[in-house]
């Protein structure tokens, strides 16, 4: 399989990260967290270029054309992260075919791990596409309104769903316009597949592929960096 594009929605506020910018702009290492994410998908070979879409107002993205060699494409995108995708899914270049695969990765999980990029492009993309994801391996609980513990869940089968995600350019927006049009916001590409009948295949990947969200992730997410690649 030739190169793919990757899109980053990065339009989010991150409200649960504090600070006063959107936690894909605050310091991690020194840098810029998007940063980090963006330069370790374009050192990845498996990946063409990067298209960003980013809020409206947004005042801290440092535009350039290119990064680490790779050509990076600045987009608008919406309130709701799926918005922001289908945004960057339009604003990739024409050579883009609709049956060609596109990535989808969170502008905050530096830390995602090139093997696991090339274990998704390989399995994934011999049906029609999947995710990188860990099965659930603690305890399932659930809770009152009062956080008190009223049943263990069953956690066979279950699966914690990581990025990226890989699914064809033109069936992965045609999910997602099914999906505004029918007033439901989905939490990931995947949840817009299997809506339109998709099973996406669940790649295993590694569990130091964080989602930073809260100011605790960013200590965490800095001693992973120079230990995944």
């Amino acid at each position: 399989m030739d190169a793919l594009w990757c899109v980053v929605p990065a339009a989010g506020k991150g409200v649960r990260a504090g600070g006063d910018r959107p936690k894909q702009y605050q310091w991690l290492a020194g840098r810029p967290l998007i940063d980090h994410t963006l330069e370790r998908l374009a050192a990845h070979p498996r990946i063409a270029g990067l298209l960003v879409a980013i809020a409206a107002d947004d005042a801290h993205f440092a535009a350039t054309d290119t990064i680490g060699g790779k050509p990076l494409i600045v987009t608008i995108g919406g309130s709701e992260r799926s918005a922001s995708v289908l945004a960057g899914l339009h604003a990739l270049p024409p050579g883009v075919a609709e049956d060609e695969f596109v990535l989808v990765h969170d502008a905050a999980r530096p830390c995602v791990r090139a093997g696991d990029i090339e274990r998704l492009v390989e399995l994934a993309g011999k049906g029609e596409g999947g995710l990188l994801g860990a099965p659930l391996r603690d305890t399932l609980k659930r809770a009152d309104a009062g956080c008190h513990s009223i049943a263990t869940e069953p956690r066979d089968g279950r699966w914690r769903a990581f990025t990226p995600q890989m699914f064809r350019r033109g069936a992965l927006a045609h999910a997602l316009r099914l999906a505004a049009e029918a007033g439901i916001v989905v939490s990931d590409e995947a949840m817009a597949m299997e809506r339109i009948g998709v099973s996406p295949l669940l790649v295993e990947g590694s569990e130091d592929n964080i989602k930073v969200t809260t100011p605790a992730d960013f200590a965490l997410a800095e001693f992973l960096l120079g230990r995944t690649r």
